[in-house]
């Protein structure tokens, strides 16, 4: 019995450490390690909010299919090019039926990937900035702005590796991108916002 009060003992003394070391360091883009990084998918999550017919409520969808990256240079950071990919088809919503409508809606089968690829970085000061690219949508490609929070670098779980974190949001109009479907119920207005973390490679 003492042998298991001691292992979880230590089990929660190594959670506990691992937590602490696992802090952003810094949120000064300048001071972040080079390298090139890849998402967590496990740490990452894409928001849409669409209005219910005319506004009755901000109808809330979640995509989970992630992937992106960047290979980074903190002498030149605001050189970085992200890159980042969604799945339209793993639109959640909590009802797989519905699920299934939206990807239609979505254009999945035609174009079964959204994009995004930076072209331009401004900003950085207290960790915010925009992030400037191309998004394509629907099978159009359009030019889109980022609004990003850098919420530091730092170790990973119990020291190992090196993360970096970002939050942000974005506003787009459906019919930008030919993606009318639905107008009857959901409105043109798309407001975005995401979650995301990048391990090194």
């Amino acid at each position: 019995m003492n042998m298991r009060i001691a292992a979880v003992v230590l089990g929660a003394s190594l959670t506990l450490a691992g937590s602490a070391s696992a802090n952003p360091i810094s949120r000064d883009p300048a001071k972040a390690p080079a390298g090139t990084y890849v998402l967590d998918k496990r740490h990452a999550s894409l928001i849409a909010r669409v209005p219910h017919m005319g506004g009755f409520s901000r109808y809330t969808l979640r995509f989970d299919g992630l992937d992106g990256g960047f290979t980074y240079d903190p002498a030149n950071w605001q050189a970085t090019k992200v890159t980042f990919k969604v799945d339209p088809a793993s639109a959640d919503t909590g009802d797989a039926g519905f699920n299934r409508q939206i990807a239609g809606f979505l254009g999945a089968a035609a174009n079964p990937v959204i994009s995004f690829a930076s072209t331009a970085i401004t900003g950085g000061e207290n960790g915010e900035g925009q992030l400037a690219g191309h998004l394509t949508f629907h099978g159009a490609t359009r030019p889109v702005t980022l609004n990003v929070v850098f919420n530091g670098a730092g170790p990973g779980l119990l020291g190992v590796g090196t993360r970096m974190g970002f939050s942000g949001t974005a506003h787009i109009k459906r019919s930008d991108f030919g993606a009318t479907a639905m107008s009857q119920w959901a409105g043109d207005d798309v407001d975005l916002a995401f979650e995301l973390e990048f391990v090194r490679k």
